[in-house]
């Protein structure tokens, strides 16, 4: 009976010091990229979908439309960049001239005209001058759209909506009033890059050990494993 008391005692013990591990050596920045990619990274602003995560196991091809520019070319390579420099799971991105080999197709142009050309998208063009939406198969991302209003949009609005929803289209797909110099502020900026906290809640979702499917709890805890491994 002893024996047995003892070994619970040592098991009680153990698990409280895996929990306080967990605890302690997470810094308040930790904690903070913690609670920002839980408010991110699960689930959207549209649609009712569960609250979890959802990321791309392929290669994003994406597959131009509408009426590019230079300076809006510039930028997309400029954004694909930074994407495959922050993710660290074989995911990346690229531009392809073939339509039929793309799973992601951007369009710029008239928010009427990309609605004739996907109709389900009608009832949202008037009020937002960017939009995205993807699809996925068992959680995991596999094809995309996206279109940027050139005409309505100035120059400097077009580029941030091109790193807005290009970016929530991985699978960070709500936005937030926390941080202003966010790509994921939910009110109106014109932000073109990427805040650190931005590049880490990319990076962790696109890290080599976070699943899919995972709540808010889940999340939680292996994001806690996650950085604490890369102390």
């Amino acid at each position: 009976m002893k024996k047995v008391l003892i070994f619970l005692i040592l098991l009680f013990i153990s698990s409280c010091n895996i929990d306080d591990e967990l605890t302690i050596e997470l810094n308040e920045y930790d904690l903070e990229v913690i609670s920002y990619f839980k408010e991110i990274a699960l689930g959207f602003e549209n649609g009712g979908v569960s609250k979890i995560t959802r990321k791309w196991n392929s290669s994003m091809k994406i597959f131009i439309g509408g009426n590019s520019n230079s300076i809006l070319l510039s930028e997309l390579n400029k954004i694909i960049n930074d994407i495959n420099e922050i993710v660290s799971d074989n995911f990346s991105a690229e531009i392809v001239s073939d339509s039929s080999t793309s799973n992601y197709y951007i369009y710029f142009g008239k928010g009427e005209e990309y609605a004739k050309i996907f109709p389900s998208q009608s009832q949202y063009v008037n009020n937002n001058l960017g939009l995205f939406n993807i699809w996925w198969n068992n959680n995991y991302i596999n094809r995309g759209i996206m279109y940027v209003d050139i005409f309505r949009a100035n120059e400097q609005g077009q580029l941030h909506l091109l790193r807005e929803e290009l970016t929530q289209s991985l699978g960070l797909g709500q936005d937030s009033e926390r941080y202003l110099n966010s790509i994921f502020q939910i009110n109106w900026t014109t932000t073109s890059s990427y805040s650190q906290i931005d590049k880490d809640i990319i990076r962790l979702l696109y890290h080599p050990n976070m699943k899919v499917g995972l709540n808010e709890n889940e999340v939680d805890l292996l994001l806690r494993s996650i950085l604490i491994n890369e102390k």
